[in-house]
């Protein structure tokens, strides 16, 4: 249906894009205010896809009128003060909005927030048969007698990490999502707001399984108020409580997340709808740039990638990023698209790409697309009638600067900017996505942040409508806690990459590659987001040609022991010096792909060192290779700052991984009992001192199992 879809969570002065969905060009849509909090005169535009700022905190309910009825969205707004701290650039809205001639967005720049940052929250689903059907803090009665099953919903609050408050201190805002809503009323069902019965605290919701429709998402967030500090409102989180139907499972209509069946109800199930595919929690990325890694002859590049592929797995990855497949202008880094429902000339044809992805599949990987949403090639049709012709059905379809030039960002000069608010727009883009997302196990959305939300949310629902397990992995630079509510699994960190260079550049401590893991809490990513992890890519010179080989040795392999999904990018795992130059398969550097097949076999073997574990500090003294310094000094090649020490653990396992950016051994003493084999080599590298203190020798890594482990 039409209906614009999730509630949304605003600052006031905070302003988001409001679209029909599934939209259909030619018809008729009108936005109004259907009700505001006192005081409020805030307004909507007459267009069809249009934009609403709250201006006073409440609740808000817009209505669309649409070809399929009247719809209505909850707007919750909150006070302002929250708006734009997560990022130096602010929102994602905020950054697309900034003038061309502003400073371009640093790629790598490490986010910056003030005072205490946003708390976060979890929302989980469960049912409750008959006498189970009280609220938390009551006990059944007589009165529950004959009372029908409830659908409870309980939101777990945790404060920022630089937070004095308690979890108990912070308050939690439900709200149902007006979708379901309108599905139960239209079922002749209660209106589940109707039947809200929420607990004392605040922290649980239950409703009536009979006004349960089809299913019944229910959203929340967190809000702390700091003393002293303005109030913090926590990304959303959801939940859903899904009917069973003789069918498949009706699950994978719900969205995203991980099912779990009720065993006192079997005719419902319920789904956490931001919880990335619980496949990422094993997963590591190989990226592929198309045209430059096979020695191909024009148009059968997609065979020769194929025939790599048993090779690639080899190496232990099981997720394969393609950068676009896509009919291009000719640039050999095919983002500047002409065609987007074919692939390009110079690569292979469709069957041949479709014989590529089964090829992945057979070998066990999976394939994510690069889908471009942001902008076509100046070389497309649309453009080409659109340029310096103010009366071409096309015009509208791009956006336009004063000089008479489209929209762009930055030096691009060969890519025009899409008008997401036109209607063809959003149709055509919606059609891309049905045309690719059935063959394929992801998307990597490029310039992510370009995009308005209200297109991600849709693309978000559209695709794990059809396969909850699908992946959306977003290019979003700095990145934006705001972009795990509702619309990506899993976030390029580019701060953690930046840390890693300025490490191997000596420019920081190896420590501080844990301020930029810790960074992702304290600016307010829900603890189920997930993050991309990688040295380098197709946009970013060779780690080892800036860093040196010792510092390469050890970022490649922090990517692999930090709480995260790795990505090696073609080339990496040889020694491969050049960006974008054809891989010298033939020069390939042995000792290096040993090295990172060591590492994602440590990495597989052992969970607590993937998304799920915990990572915590420890403390260490680091010394050189010499084992008669005394005291704990640096000499030689090593300097502590060089090295950095951490724990993992999943509660199974418990682990001491040690980080040498160094080019010569370090011998590092850590203050907790573990071990003396490492397990990345699988040999002993326990050495003593002359004060006979146990020390870990490393070279680039060392992994130890914490004593009893």
């Amino acid at each position: 249906m039409h209906h614009p879809g999730p509630p949304r969570f605003l600052a006031t002065g905070e302003t988001t894009e409001l679209a029909p969905r599934d939209p259909d060009p030619d018809a008729a849509y009108a936005w109004r205010v259907a009700d505001a909090p006192p005081g409020s005169e805030s307004t909507v535009g007459d267009g069809p896809v249009t934009e609403f700022t709250p201006d006073v905190p409440g609740r808000y309910l817009l209505g669309l009128d649409a070809p399929d009825g009247d719809h209505l969205l909850t707007v919750r707004a909150f006070a302002a003060s929250y708006a734009g701290v997560d990022v130096a650039g602010g929102s994602g809205t905020a950054i697309r909005d900034r003038d061309v001639d502003d400073e371009p967005i640093d790629y790598a720049a490490r986010e910056q927030h003030e005072g205490v940052g946003r708390p976060r929250v979890r929302v989980d689903a469960s049912v409750a048969s008959d006498g189970d059907a009280a609220p938390a803090g009551e006990s059944p009665d007589d009165s529950d007698a004959g009372r029908a099953g409830e659908a409870v919903f309980t939101a777990v609050p945790t404060p920022n990490p630089d937070s004095t408050l308690e979890a108990g201190e912070l308050a939690v805002r439900f709200v149902v999502d007006d979708r379901d809503i309108e599905a139960a009323v239209a079922a002749g069902r209660t209106n589940p707001r109707d039947a809200l019965r929420a607990s004392e605290d605040g922290r649980e919701l239950r409703v009536s399984l009979d006004a349960v429709p089809d299913r019944l998402r229910v959203h929340a967030v967190a809000v702390a108020r700091d003393p002293g500090e303005d109030p913090r409102v926590s990304v959303a989180d959801a939940a859903a409580v899904v009917r069973v139907d003789d069918g498949p499972s009706a699950v994978d209509e719900a969205g995203g997340g991980e099912a779990v069946l009720t065993p006192d109800t079997p005719e419902f199930e319920t789904v956490r709808l931001n919880e990335p595919p619980a496949w990422t929690n094993e997963a590591s990325v190989y990226e592929v740039f198309v045209r430059t890694f096979a020695d191909a002859e024009e148009g059968h590049a997609f065979d020769a990638i194929a025939e790599r592929i048993p090779r690639i797995a080899d190496l232990g990855v099981d997720t394969l990023w393609l950068t676009p497949v896509l009919g291009h202008d000719g640039k050999p880094h095919g983002y500047n698209i002409v065609d987007f429902f074919d692939t390009a000339d110079d690569l292979g044809d469709r069957e041949e790409f479709e014989a590529l992805v089964e090829t992945a599949h057979d070998n066990g990987i999976r394939v994510l697309f690069d889908f471009v949403a942001n902008h076509t090639a100046r070389d497309h049709e649309w453009f080409q009638d659109a340029y310096q012709n103010p009366d071409s059905p096309y015009r509208d379809r791009y956006e336009w600067q004063a000089s008479g030039e489209p929209g762009t960002y930055f030096d691009w000069e060969l890519i025009a900017n899409l008008n997401h608010a036109n209607l063809e727009v959003r149709r055509f883009l919606l059609d891309v996505i049905d045309e690719w997302a059935p063959l394929v196990d992801g998307f990597r959305c490029d310039m992510a942040w370009a995009v308005p939300d209200s297109f991600w949310r849709e693309l978000r629902d559209r695709v794990k409508d059809i396969d909850s397990e699908f992946l959306l992995m977003d290019e979003t630079i700095p990145y934006i806690p705001g972009f795990h509510e509702g619309m990506f699994d899993v976030h390029f960190d580019a701060t953690l990459y930046f840390q890693l260079r300025q490490v191997g550049r000596g420019a920081e401590p190896a420590s501080t590659v844990l301020d930029a893991v810790d960074q992702r809490a304290e600016i307010g990513f829900p603890d189920h987001a997930e993050f991309l992890q990688y040295i380098e890519n197709h946009d970013e010179t060779r780690y080892r040609v800036e860093c040196g080989d010792a510092a390469a040795a050890a970022a490649g392999a922090a990517i692999m022991t930090l709480p995260g999904v790795p990505m090696v990018y073609a080339g990496q795992e040889i020694g491969q010096r050049g960006r974008r130059d054809a891989i010298a398969w033939d020069h390939a550097r042995e000792d290096v792909r040993d090295r990172y097949e060591r590492l994602f076999e440590t990495r597989r073997d052992h969970p607590a060192l993937g998304p799920a574990g915990d990572l915590s500090r420890v403390d260490y003294h680091v010394a050189s290779g010499d084992l008669s310094e005394r005291p704990v000094v640096a000499s030689g090649d090593v300097h502590p700052d060089d090295v950095v020490a951490f724990r993992r653990s999943d509660g199974e396992e418990d682990l001491v991984v040690v980080l040498n950016f160094a080019p010569d051994d370090a011998s590092v003493a850590v203050e907790i009992d573990h071990g003396e084999r490492d397990l990345v080599t699988g040999e002993a590298c326990l050495v003593e001192d002359a004060e006979g203190t146990e020390r870990i020798r490393v070279d680039e890594v060392a992994v130890v199992p914490v004593a009893g482990e």
